[in-house]
């Protein structure tokens, strides 16, 4: 008999890893809500057509397509087996798919509710997704999203409030970050003004190195990208920027004097850096010239959170875009947004060992069963504890004492309460604490009391 298996790049989560989670994504949920973002979900299949084509080449490859339901090869001729074209042939076969992110069947629901939809939307969305990737440490094949987006808004004052969201975020989670911003427009800029508009993505996926392998290097791999001498010696200074924020975006101005786009970028930056300098935030929040994710995509702002303290990669990112519901026939809608990296943040957690201690357990007391006439007397007790909201179970069998006691232990159960025939006549109950292994006689109110402390 095959043992049982979950696919390749999936995973199983226990009760423990479950309250962790929990623990971030409610913690991620109630900041959004502080900020009036509302709560959305989408099937976790969408139509191919919905699917295909908005991820580019490789994004395509990596979509889990749906076989149809019932006899999906009767749409098949022998020819179009023999011919062995396999999108022509998955076309046929499959009409739907699990989605891959969960912008784009955002840019859906936006298109398909215009009507009821009032802007700007502002809209929060956890759900998991799936990728045909080759899984890794790190990267799984199905895995959670926690998005919030703000559309029908140009204004910057989205983007303020978005970094505020991620200095509560993390604060909250009892960790220090670095927020870094950046904007695709003083990228195009800086690009333009050495006259390499075209090698943008180059030239930042090299700037990006420079901490790793110094500035020779940099310029060496500039130099094998066919960027012309002349343009690499203007790179210098922008290169080698330093000083403070406002330093900075000082001298960016005056550099990128001649390029619109690039003075465009500089103001957008000013306006964010001044406002959130206003707001007494927990956190760093920094120029990085080197940010350059998602290019092809980002048309302002772009947003990046690492975490100071711990080995880890980015673990939220984001940014404004223009145009996100073009690609389904509703121009002109720009949006900016941001997506905590749920697993990444449980790693941080992990690391840092910042989960709060009652995630060991779900169950505050466990109460034991000594026979019928002793849980006849207590089903009622629980009962009126469950709605003090004292998490609490009546173990199902009057097994021996050994045994209910190991099953408080592997449970991690911090109290176990005993009422025989004495304490049911003197209407007290025997408290053991798990941990100290203290035990006293207690009233109902007073295992109240000690419980909640």
């Amino acid at each position: 008999m095959q043992k049982p298996s979950i696919p390749k790049g999936t995973r199983d989560f226990s009760p423990e890893e479950m309250a962790k989670r929990n623990y971030i994504f409610d913690t991620i949920k109630t900041v959004y809500r502080l900020y009036g973002f509302r709560q959305i979900e989408t099937p976790a299949m969408e139509n191919l057509s919905t699917l295909m084509g908005k991820y580019g080449e490789e994004g395509d490859r990596l979509l889990f397509k749906i076989l149809n339901s019932g006899n999906f090869l009767s749409d098949l001729s022998t020819a179009d087996i023999d011919e062995g074209n396999p999108v022509k042939t998955a076309n046929k076969i499959s009409e739907k798919g699990l989605r891959y992110d969960l912008t784009v069947p955002f840019a859906r629901y936006v298109v398909m509710h215009r009507n009821e939809i009032t802007f700007p939307f502002k809209r929060f969305q956890i759900q998991p997704v799936w990728r045909a990737d080759r899984p890794q440490k790190g990267r799984y094949r199905e895995f959670f999203q926690c998005d919030a987006d703000i559309v029908g808004s140009d204004a910057l004052l989205n983007e303020v409030e978005l970094v505020q969201i991620m200095d509560e975020v993390f604060s909250r989670l009892g960790f220090r970050v670095s927020v870094k911003l950046n904007n695709r427009k003083i990228l195009s800029g800086i690009a333009e003004i050495i006259g390499a508009a075209d090698k943008i993505t180059d030239i930042t996926v090299a700037i990006d190195k420079l901490d790793k392998i110094g500035l020779e290097k940099v310029n060496e791999e500039l130099s094998a990208k066919g960027i012309a001498p002349a343009a690499i010696d203007q790179l210098q200074p922008i290169i080698l920027l330093s000083g403070t924020t406002a330093e900075k975006l000082g001298r960016l101005r005056e550099l990128l004097a001649s390029s619109e786009t690039g003075t465009k970028g500089v103001e957008e930056m000013e306006y964010i850096f001044s406002k959130t300098a206003a707001l007494g935030l927990r956190n760093e929040v920094t120029l990085d010239l080197t940010l350059a994710r998602g290019l092809n995509y980002y048309t302002g702002a772009i947003i990046e959170v690492k975490a100071l303290d711990a080995e880890m990669g980015s673990i939220t990112g984001g940014g404004r875009y223009d145009n996100l519901t073009g690609i389904f026939g509703l121009p002109g809608v720009s949006g900016v947004g941001i997506s905590f990296g749920a697993d990444r943040i449980y790693d941080v957690l992990s690391q840092l060992n910042l989960f709060p201690e009652s995630f060991s357990h779900s169950t505050d007391v466990l109460f034991v069963n000594f026979g019928e006439k002793e849980a006849d007397y207590l089903l009622p007790l629980v009962t009126r504890l469950r709605r003090e909201g004292i998490c609490c179970e009546l173990y199902p069998e009057a097994e021996k004492m050994k045994k209910q006691l190991s099953y408080a232990d592997s449970n991690h159960i911090p109290y176990v309460a005993m009422v025989g025939e004495n304490e049911m006549k003197e209407g007290q109950i025997g408290l053991k604490n798990m941990l100290s292994g203290e035990q006293k006689n207690v009233t109902l109110q007073e295992l109240l009391q000690e419980v909640r402390e």
